[in-house]
C-alpha cells in the first residue's frame, strides 16, 4: 500500500505518495506526475500497482506550495510553474535514492497535465530517463513559466517515450498528437504514440464515470508495463 513520505525543496516540506516492492536490495525506480485532481485515489491506485510490478513509484505532490483547500483545480494548474516542478521532482528522486529498496535505473510518467510535466521533464533532465510515458498530455507547445516549452525541449530528449492519446480529445487533439509525432519522427527520438478511437481525455481514470473508458484502459496500461519492463526491467515482488 502506498504511504506518505515528506522531503524538503527549498526548505519547504513536499509530501510524496510512495509505494516500494518487498525486500531489500536495489529496484528501478518510477517517477509519477499527478493529474489535476492531485494525488487522489487514481493516482494511489497507478503507485501502487507499479509497485507490484516490482518498482519504486514515488509521486511528489506538486500543489505543495499552494493552499490545500479551496482552489479551483483549473486555477491549481495555473499556478505551477516548469522550474518548480523539476526542483519538485530532483528532491524526489534524491529521496527516492535513500529508501530501501534502493532505487536504481529511472522512468517517468503521468497522466493529464502530468503527461505535459512527463514530456517536458524527459527533456530538461534527459540524463535522468531510461524511458518515458505521456498519458494525454496537453498544452506540451505551452510553457508554465518562462520559456521553452515541452515541445521545444524536443530535441534534448535522450529516452524513448510512449504516449497514450484518446481521438476524442481536444487538448491534446489529434491534431497536437501528429505535431508532436512528426517532430519527434523528425529528431530521431524513438517513441511509439497509440491513439484510441472512442476515448477523450482521461481515459484511464476510473475514477470519473464520465471519462472513463474500460476497453482502452485495459489496452493502454499493459502496454505502459511492458514498455517500462523493456527499457527499465523490473524487480517483480513475491
Amino acid at each position: 500500500m502506498a504511504r506518505w513520505d515528506t522531503t524538503q525543496v527549498a526548505g519547504q516540506p513536499m509530501r510524496i505518495m510512495l509505494a516500494t516492492p518487498s525486500g531489500p536490495g536495489t529496484a528501478p525506480g518510477i517517477v509519477v506526475i499527478q493529474h489535476g485532481p492531485g494525488l487522489d485515489q487514481f493516482m494511489e491506485d497507478r503507485v501502487d500497482d507499479l509497485a507490484r510490478h516490482g518498482y519504486v513509484a514515488a509521486a511528489p505532490d506538486l500543489y505543495h506550495r499552494q493552499p490545500a483547500d479551496g482552489v479551483d483545480m483549473m486555477a491549481r494548474i495555473g499556478q505551477l510553474r516548469d522550474d518548480e516542478i523539476v526542483a519538485d521532482v530532483d528532491a524526489t528522486i534524491a529521496h527516492m535514492r535513500g529508501l530501501d529498496p534502493r532505487t536504481g535505473d529511472l522512468a517517468v510518467l503521468g497522466f493529464c497535465m502530468g503527461g505535459r510535466v512527463t514530456y517536458m521533464l524527459a527533456g530538461a533532465r534527459p540524463t535522468t530517463w531510461r524511458a518515458a510515458g505521456v498519458f494525454y498530455g496537453g498544452n506540451i507547445m505551452k510553457p508554465w513559466g518562462a520559456p521553452p516549452t515541452p515541445f521545444e525541449l524536443t530535441g534534448k530528449i535522450a529516452c524513448p517515450v510512449i504516449g497514450f492519446f484518446g481521438l476524442e480529445d481536444t487538448n491534446p487533439s489529434p491534431a497536437d498528437v501528429d505535431k508532436i509525432d512528426a517532430e519527434m519522427t523528425r529528431l530521431g527520438k524513438p517513441h511509439e504514440f497509440h491513439r484510441y478511437e472512442g476515448a477523450g481525455h482521461a481515459f484511464l481514470n476510473f475514477t470519473n464515470a464520465e471519462r472513463y473508458r474500460k476497453e482502452q484502459a485495459a489496452d493502454a496500461w499493459p502496454k505502459m508495463l511492458g514498455f517500462l519492463e523493456r527499457h527499465l526491467g523490473s524487480r517483480v515482488t513475491r
